[in-house]
């Protein structure tokens, strides 16, 4: 039996209303085998941990992670201008292996910011699998469905293939999705079969929803609806789980029509800024008691996938928006960036807390920098002052994929050569 056993670290385990505290983590065949005040165990590897803080690994729920290929090359321009002009043909030239490793980079960029699962939908998602698999990080992956132009099916027999190939493959660590991509890409007749297929087999759905104030205008003037009022009315929150992107722009009334809801909302606050997209409704959506996690969105549009920036950036601008210092405190945007976004991915059974018999999915945090001193409420400090590159260790399924923050899994090597001659092509005239 592998174990490991992590000595004398802070651990925040973001189970609901229970305070950090000092001790060790037992871990034994990629499971939390015991956490206590002091571990009396002989171990295969002993991970000393003092001044460190142990927290469950960040779950980005919105991700398009090839996309890091695209990282910080058509920023400070209008969401269309962005994606017609730049985007979508560079995106058109991506091959199988560009996925790959434009994929690669991305899993390399979270592990190293502490993100130990993702949910991500994109294209040639076998090629996403594969880095999955190769990497050992946890994912959630959807073939984006679009349905603007008859491709006599092709992305639909894409969709059900990832599915029937990769659910549950990689030892557990790859789950799978439906993802119809927006409600102004998908008519009414292929989005409702999409959706009743989903709930004939027990398949979550994940969907980009009212990013955009266009989005909400193009709906109205063709639907005379809202773009959640039209998924409502194709029965898509009925018996279905969903995870729901961006959902920027919600009225009230739309608000409710989430109400009750399987799956939730993935706020991606640093792309919705960067874009100029605006800020999502998160405290009227938390007070009707709609699940919330955080996403970073692809790099092509973040910039970043440092999760520690979207944690900052969600609780910030509901305090501005709302010109209230209370909203959004510091333990709750925490547990949005895990255990809530974990529920949105549904392996909130597996993964999202530190406790005994959950996947061994945990990163550890140094607290020797000068930003991070001294500790006075653990909560707070890791929120508003720690970032990604403070991750020492990260951990999934038991498998330490970092450690004194050097990838153990990846070669960074391979990765950056491979990244940067691909991006170059892929931009070349653009």
């Amino acid at each position: 039996m592998n174990t490991l056993l992590i000595k004398g670290c802070h651990i925040l385990t973001m189970v609901e209303k229970e305070r950090p505290w000092v001790g060790d983590i037992l871990i034994a065949d990629g499971r939390i085998a015991k956490l206590a005040p002091v571990i009396e165990a002989s171990a295969s590897t002993v991970l000393p941990a003092k001044d460190m803080v142990a927290m469950p690994g960040l779950v980005n729920a919105h991700n398009h992670a090839s996309m890091s290929l695209l990282r910080a090359f058509s920023d400070d321009l209008k969401l269309m201008d962005w994606l017609d002009k730049k985007m979508l043909p560079a995106e058109a030239r991506m091959t199988p292996e560009d996925v790959y490793w434009g994929t690669m980079l991305g899993i390399a960029e979270m592990i190293a910011s502490g993100t130990t699962a993702f949910a991500d939908m994109y294209v040639h998602m076998d090629a996403v699998a594969e880095a999955v698999r190769d990497s050992g990080i946890r994912a959630s992956l959807t073939r984006g469905l679009i349905f603007l132009q008859d491709d006599g099916g092709r992305r639909m027999t894409e969709a059900l293939d990832l599915i029937d190939k990769w659910s549950g493959a990689a030892d557990g660590r790859i789950t799978t999705m439906l993802g119809p991509h927006a409600p102004y890409t998908c008519p009414p007749q292929p989005l409702k079969e999409v959706v009743d297929l989903a709930r004939s087999r027990r398949i979550p759905l994940h969907i980009h929803l009212a990013e955009t104030r266009e989005e909400v205008e193009k709906i109205r003037e063709k639907y005379d609806q809202t773009p959640t009022e039209y998924l409502q009315e194709l029965g898509t929150f009925h018996e279905n789980h969903v995870l729901l992107a961006h959902a920027v722009h919600l009225s009230l009334e739309d608000i409710g029509r989430l109400r009750g809801m399987r799956g939730g909302v993935a706020h991606n606050p640093v792309s919705n800024l960067k874009l100029g997209c605006g800020i999502a409704p998160v405290a009227e959506l938390l007070a009707q008691g709609v699940t919330v996690g955080l996403g970073t969105d692809g790099a092509g549009s973040a910039t970043t996938l440092d999760m520690f920036a979207e944690i900052k950036a969600a609780s910030w601008m509901q305090k501005l928006h709302y010109g209230d210092p209370t909203v959004l405190p510091a333990e709750q945007v925490l547990r949005m960036a895990t255990i809530e976004s974990a529920r949105l991915l549904g392996i909130d059974h597996e993964v999202g807390t530190l406790a005994t018999g959950k996947r061994a999915d945990l990163i550890l945090l140094d607290l020797k920098k000068p930003h991070l001193a001294p500790l006075h409420d653990l909560h707070s400090l890791v929120a508003y002052s720690a970032t990604g590159a403070d991750v020492d260790t990260t951990i999934v399924n038991g498998e330490v994929l970092m450690r004194d923050r050097k990838l153990q899994t990846i070669s960074w090597e391979d990765v950056y050569r491979q990244a940067t001659e691909r991006a170059k092509r892929l931009v070349a005239g653009l």
